[in-house]
């Protein structure tokens, strides 16, 4: 008898749960957008955003004009501390699975701007002389109904 009444009782529990999954989101999910925090080197603010100017968008817009990505932007931050981003880049992307096999796509795109993989590690040295990335975070755009 307490079996039955403690089946009864879970059985009761889950009834809302299994009532609430059946109801329809009142969102769709959108576009994914990876951001990434970046914090200049003294005195390279103007360095990195050259190389942000003409590499970095050079390789940004062949990933548009190949499907890659829906597009990028980049933001200037006022930082509170010593310890936060002066420059915030974003890249969004069509949905999640445009995760699928990226390495290859974007690395594609990569050979019409550096020959070789020596050439693009040069860049990324080059690039980590002006500044420290602080962390990324991949973000998903919730469309309302």
């Amino acid at each position: 008898m307490i079996r039955n009444a403690m089946l009864a009782l879970l059985a009761t529990a889950m009834l809302p749960v299994t009532v609430a999954s059946a109801q329809e989101a009142p969102y769709t999910e959108g576009p994914a957008t990876n951001v990434s925090y970046i914090r200049t080197k003294p005195g390279m603010f103007d360095a990195y955003m050259n190389w942000v100017a003409t590499e970095r968008r050079a390789l940004m817009d062949g990933q548009v004009k190949a499907g890659v990505i829906l597009g990028y932007r980049i933001y200037s931050v006022l930082p509170r501390s010593p310890q936060d981003a002066d420059v915030i880049l974003t890249v969004t992307y069509k949905n999640m699975a445009a995760f699928d096999g990226l390495e290859e796509r974007v690395e594609a795109v990569g050979k019409t701007i550096w020959a070789t993989r020596q050439k693009a590690n040069e860049a990324a040295i080059k690039r980590e002389d002006m500044r420290t990335v602080l962390g990324e975070q991949m973000i998903r755009e919730l469309v309302l109904k």
